[in-house]
């Protein structure tokens, strides 16, 4: 995987090999969206920038197995105290939510 200094020098040299091809893009995506070519640049930086990053920065729910995540919410419940005191059944009733309203 990349680091964020390897992917700021993808980006850099993806610009810099491929400056025609963006030009090229970025005027077509101004004259199909009547938009100037620098807020398409703009926006086509974003979009570069996202395709370069470091995979790590992908939420875990976006690249793991079923079991995978599994396994994962496991280990977030079981990372947690296990003599928390319950709560009392009037403070999960319905009559405790609207208490006030009366």
């Amino acid at each position: 995987m990349a680091s964020n200094s390897q992917a700021s020098e993808l980006l850099r040299k993806i610009e810099e090999q491929h400056k025609e091809d963006i030009e090229t893009i970025t005027q077509v995506l101004a004259r199909i969206t009547s938009r100037s070519p620098s807020e398409i640049k703009s926006q086509l930086g974003i979009m570069l920038e996202r395709l370069v990053e470091p995979q790590q920065k992908r939420f875990l729910y976006e690249t793991a197995t079923p079991s995978q995540l599994k396994q994962a919410f496991r280990q977030w419940a079981e990372s947690h105290e296990h003599n928390t005191p319950l709560l009392s059944d009037y403070a999960v009733s319905r009559e405790s939510i609207y208490d006030d309203e009366v």
